[in-house]
């Protein structure tokens, strides 16, 4: 597991952890403390995790708007702590951390779901932060580092052979693919990012 990796599953266990035991900020610190020491105690996280704590805590009222607005058929208060948490700290770093890349930050939440969440969990939430993604794209508000990535993915494309010329349309592929028990699949919008 990588040093980010790990940070990221502290930061999420402490969302969920605050989240399951009534949202006090004032315990925040000592959530953080406790998951740190439970799980890590010599890994040196360099503030990460604190910093992306205060700052989703910060947002919590606009980031949960984001995702009923994406996942309209599963208010917060029905979604599972462990979707919602991991869901939160996505789209806060798919949107407002110009440090990670959209594309880093979609692929570790869906990890965080595939492990902690349930069966669908790395689905639903491919399909709530692709579905944010795609609506980033189309409203041009692609992070500075993602803009980065799109030029210098633009630039290799350019230096490259003939073959590879127009097959690079700059559209995103969508794929909706999610069942669920407790929703009826045709309720339930999952989409992925492909490409």
């Amino acid at each position: 597991m990588s040093n980010r990796h790990l940070a990221r599953t502290m930061a999420m266990q402490s969302l969920y952890e605050w989240d399951f035991n009534g949202k006090d900020v004032q315990e925040l610190p000592a959530i953080v403390d406790h998951i740190k020491a439970e799980f890590a105690p010599d890994f040196d996280d360099d503030g990460y995790v604190k910093r992306q704590i205060e700052a989703i805590v910060e947002r919590i009222k606009e980031l949960d708007e984001i995702l009923e607005h994406f996942a309209p058929e599963w208010p917060i208060a029905e979604m599972t702590t462990i979707d919602r948490n991991v869901l939160r700290l996505g789209v806060y770093e798919l949107k407002f951390d110009e440090k990670i890349p959209s594309k880093v930050a979609i692929n570790e939440a869906i990890e965080l779901g595939k492990t902690f969440g349930g069966e669908t969990s790395g689905k639903f939430i491919n399909g709530v932060l692709g579905a944010v993604y795609k609506d980033m794209v189309s409203k041009g508000e692609l992070k500075e580092v993602d803009n980065k990535e799109v030029s210098s993915i633009e630039e290799k494309a350019g230096s490259s052979s003939a073959d590879t010329a127009g097959k690079d349309d700059g559209k995103v592929e969508i794929k909706t693919t999610r069942t669920d028990e407790e929703k009826p699949a045709e309720e339930l919008v999952d989409t992925e990012v492909v490409g």
